[in-house]
């Protein structure tokens, strides 16, 4: 009978250990779950806020704005800072030049990149020495190479143009797009091009018709992120073009000067329209990007 008891209390003293053990883990999964919503509400604000900050300014009186105040505008909402945004700079010039730059750059950047990340991945082109090389110039602070690349394209005779902004903005970006892309071809299984081989394929069909295809996303991936940083580039744009007839966004932008200093709410006006371009593309291949980042994070 006294051991009957004592196996009845033992019993019952391990299942509330078990429901003890239970509760601290649903408290600790609760507790996780509002810390990573409140991660996720200040990273939120955090990106947010200079957005806001934008609106609010641009549809401010422009002597609001050089006073102090709070965020939203306290005498009503003002379109004169887009009117005048639009019409004492060539903003929409800004803009095609930004999209023909961004768009050629990462075009030519890709072409390189392709066929040397695989040459490198596959058949170990270069040794450690190129990829070492490409490295060098992954991390290379721009400002280093400014005046080499400004007596570059001062000696081909295409400063003050587009077309030399292309030129630079691509071997800037062609290392970047051969890191992007080392991880996305490493995921493709070797018996894949074997196969393609043993069926006569040349190594350059085996890229272009078996390779290519399966590294799709990466490759939409590292055309968004090359397309982005072409976009936003301001020092090479500063010192390679000189008037509004091959100037990018980003300089067009700094442009918006009165003879009281600095335009804020055309400068904010200004901004808001060259940052739909590149929501709207983030929006429209963010599946691509995302599959794309999550596949080239895993290495075969």
């Amino acid at each position: 009978m006294a051991e009957s008891i004592a196996s009845t209390a033992q019993t019952a003293q391990e299942r509330l250990l078990e429901v003890g053990e239970l509760e601290g883990r649903k408290r600790s999964r609760q507790a996780m779950r509002i810390f990573g919503i409140a991660v996720i509400v200040v990273f939120t604000i955090f990106v947010i806020t200079p957005i806001v900050y934008m609106v609010t300014t641009s549809l401010k009186d422009p002597i609001e704005i050089r006073t102090p105040g709070g965020l939203f505008p306290s005498e009503g909402l003002f379109t004169i800072n887009w009117i005048h945004a639009y019409s004492t700079e060539p903003l929409f010039k800004f803009l095609l030049n930004s999209t023909v730059t961004a768009v050629c750059s990462t075009f030519l950047a890709l072409i390189i990149a392709v066929p040397t990340t695989y040459a490198i991945v596959r058949f170990n082109v270069g040794g450690n020495v190129l990829p070492s090389m490409i490295l060098g110039g992954y991390v290379m602070p721009p400002i280093v190479v400014s005046i080499p690349f400004f007596y570059l394209i001062k000696t081909i005779g295409l400063p003050n143009t587009t077309v030399g902004l292309v030129i630079v903005h691509t071997m800037i970006n062609t290392p970047v797009a051969v890191w992007l892309l080392d991880s996305f071809f490493r995921t493709i299984p070797k018996e894949l091009e074997e196969a393609a081989w043993t069926d006569g394929y040349s190594r350059f069909d085996t890229l272009l018709k078996v390779v290519l295809p399966l590294v799709k996303p990466g490759l939409i991936a590292t055309g968004v992120i090359l397309l982005i940083l072409s976009w936003n580039e301001f020092l090479m744009a500063l010192i390679l073009t000189y008037d509004p007839r091959s100037q990018t966004f980003p300089v067009g932008i700094s442009r918006y000067q009165g003879e009281h200093g600095l335009q804020f709410g055309e400068m904010s006006a200004a901004a808001l329209t060259g940052i739909v371009p590149i929501y709207v593309l983030v929006f429209i291949f963010q599946r691509y990007v995302v599959a794309g980042l999550t596949r080239g994070g895993v290495k075969g």
